[in-house]
C-alpha cells in the first residue's frame, strides 16, 4: 500500500537559496507578469511547495516555474508528474479535452496574447485547483466563499453544510483570505466590502460548526477565520466604514484572545491603531500599537515590531508627542534593518521600504514637517513595485498633499495627475478623500497652469463618478 505521507520538495527549497519564502513569492509574481501570467503566490504557497504538500503545480505556475528556471523540467524542480498526482481524474479529464489525436497527453491551454488577460480555465484558477474546487463546490459555507469572491461556487442554500471541517473547508477560508487581499492590493476596497462580508459569515458558521477531527486544523481554522475577519474590516476601514470596521477588528481580536493566536492578536492590534488614528482618536492608537508589540513579542518578526512601532509613532506624532514620536520611529527603523524572516506573517507582504518610508511621512505630516513628508512619500512612490496599485495611489496622494502644503504647487498638482491616472482601476474612498483636500488647498493657486490643469480634470473625474 502506497503512503501518502508528503515528502518535503528539498530541490524547490534549494531554488529559493537565501530569499525568504515572501521575497521568493514576489519573485514569482513578477515572473509571471512577464510571460502575461497570473497567480497570486505568496510566503504561504512557496511553504506548501517546499513541505511537499502540493506535489504537482496547476497549469500557471507549471509556466512560471519554467520561464524562471530555463532548462529545468518540473521533476528537476521537484515535483510529480501530473499524471501521478491526478491519477484516475487526469484521465477523465483528458478525455473531455480536444486531443490532437487518440490518446493524446493533456496539455496546457495555450497562452493568451501578449497584452490580454489570461483565460481562466478551472484548473488555473488556485494553487492546489482540485482540492480547493473539492471545497468551495462540496460544502455550504465554503460555497458561499466562492460565489462571492468568483470561484464559481454554487448557491450555499442548495448545499448542506459539511458534516466535518477538514482540510479542504480550512484551505477554502485561506484562500478567500489570499484573494481579498489581492483584489485590494490592485483595485481597492470599495468595490469588494459588500461581497467579502458573505465568505466572512461562512467562515464563522464553519467555526461554530466545531466539527474538526484534528487540533491542528481547529488551530488553523480560527487562525484562517481571524485573518478573514480583518481582511473584511480593512476593506470597511479603507472605504470609511469605519465603525464597521471595528467591529470586524475587534471580532479578530476575540477569536485571536479565545485560539490563544499571538500572531493574529498583533495582527488585530495593528489595525485597530491604525483605525483609531484614521478616526482621531490617537491615544487609543498608541495603546492598541502597544498592545500589538506585546503580542509580537512572543513571535519573531522584527518586521511585524518595525510596523507596530510605526503605528506607534503615528499616534504620537498626532498628540503632538514629537519626542516620543521620533523614539518610536527609530525603534522602527532598527527593527526593519534587522531584515525579514521566515517568522514573518503572510499578511506583511505589502511591508517593505516603500510603505517604512511613506508611514514615516505621514508622521512628519502630522507634526507639520511638510517638507520632510515630501522627501518621505516622494521615496515610497519611487521605491513601490508597480502591481501594488492602491498603495501606489494612497504614496502618491500623499505627495501631492505634501507638496501643496510645502509651498510647491506645481509639483503637487503633477502629482496629483498621476494620482488620477489610477483612478480608474482603483475605487478607495481613502484616496478619493485625500486628493479632495489637496484640491482645496491647491484652490488659491489655481491661475498657475499645472494647478489649473489638475483641478480641471480632478473636477471633470468627481462628475464623472
Amino acid at each position: 500500500m502506497t503512503s501518502s505521507r508528503t515528502v518535503p520538495n528539498l530541490a524547490f527549497r534549494r531554488l529559493r537559496g537565501q530569499r525568504s519564502p515572501g521575497e521568493f513569492a514576489a519573485a514569482v509574481r513578477r515572473a509571471a507578469r512577464e510571460i502575461g501570467e497570473h497567480v497570486a503566490c505568496d510566503a504561504r504557497y512557496i511553504g506548501r511547495v517546499e513541505a511537499g504538500e502540493i506535489r504537482c503545480p496547476n497549469y500557471a505556475y507549471e509556466r512560471v516555474f519554467l520561464h524562471m528556471f530555463p532548462g529545468l523540467t518540473l521533476r528537476d524542480l521537484g515535483f510529480s508528474a501530473r499524471e501521478e498526482v491526478r491519477g484516475r481524474a487526469a484521465r477523465v479529464t483528458s478525455q473531455r479535452r480536444p486531443a490532437s489525436g487518440p490518446g493524446a497527453p493533456l496539455t496546457p491551454p495555450p497562452r493568451p496574447p501578449a497584452g490580454t488577460a489570461p483565460t481562466n480555465h478551472p484548473s488555473d484558477t488556485s494553487e492546489e485547483s482540485d482540492v480547493l474546487r473539492r471545497a468551495f463546490i462540496t460544502s455550504g459555507p465554503a460555497s458561499a466563499m466562492a460565489a462571492s469572491l468568483g470561484h464559481g461556487g454554487t448557491a450555499a442554500a442548495s448545499v448542506p453544510a459539511p458534516r466535518r471541517v477538514g482540510e479542504a473547508e480550512v484551505h477554502a477560508v485561506e484562500e478567500a483570505v489570499r484573494r481579498i487581499r489581492l483584489l485590494d492590493d490592485r483595485h481597492g476596497a470599495d468595490g469588494l466590502y459588500r461581497s467579502a462580508a458573505q465568505p466572512l459569515r461562512a467562515a464563522y458558521t464553519l467555526l461554530d460548526a466545531g466539527t474538526t477531527t484534528r487540533r491542528a486544523t481547529a488551530d488553523r481554522l480560527y487562525s484562517g477565520a481571524g485573518e478573514l475577519s480583518i481582511s473584511v474590516g480593512w476593506l470597511a476601514h479603507d472605504s470609511g466604514r469605519f465603525d464597521e470596521a471595528r467591529s470586524h477588528y475587534a471580532e479578530a481580536l476575540a477569536t485571536a484572545r479565545i485560539a490563544g493566536d499571538p500572531a493574529l492578536e498583533a495582527h488585530a492590534f495593528c489595525n485597530t491603531s491604525f483605525l483609531a488614528r484614521d478616526a482621531g482618536q490617537h491615544r487609543e492608537a498608541v495603546r492598541a500599537a502597544q498592545a500589538g508589540r506585546r503580542a509580537a513579542a512572543k513571535l519573531s518578526s522584527h518586521r511585524l515590531l518595525s510596523l507596530l512601532a510605526l503605528r506607534e509613532a503615528g499616534g504620537r506624532a498626532w498628540l503632538g508627542d514629537r519626542t516620543g514620536c521620533e523614539q518610536a520611529l527609530s525603534q522602527a527603523h532598527g527593527y526593519f534593518e534587522r531584515g525579514p524572516s521566515d517568522s514573518d506573517p503572510e499578511w506583511m507582504s505589502f511591508f517593505g521600504e516603500p510603505e517604512l518610508e511613506a508611514q514615516e511621512a505621514l508622521c512628519h505630516a502630522a507634526l507639520g514637517d511638510w517638507a520632510r513628508a515630501a522627501r518621505h512619500a516622494y521615496r515610497a512612490t519611487v521605491l513601490q513595485q508597480p502591481h501594488f496599485a492602491r498603495n501606489l495611489a494612497l504614496y502618491r496622494v500623499e505627495l501631492a498633499t505634501d507638496l501643496a502644503r510645502a509651498g510647491a504647487p506645481d509639483e503637487a498638482a503633477a502629482a496629483g495627475h498621476q494620482v488620477l491616472d489610477l483612478l480608474d482601476d482603483i475605487q478607495s474612498s481613502r484616496i478619493q478623500t485625500k486628493l479632495a483636500a489637496t484640491a482645496r488647498v491647491l484652490l488659491p493657486q489655481r491661475r498657475l497652469p499645472e494647478v489649473g490643469a489638475f483641478l480641471d480634470r480632478h473636477a471633470s473625474a468627481n462628475a464623472r463618478g
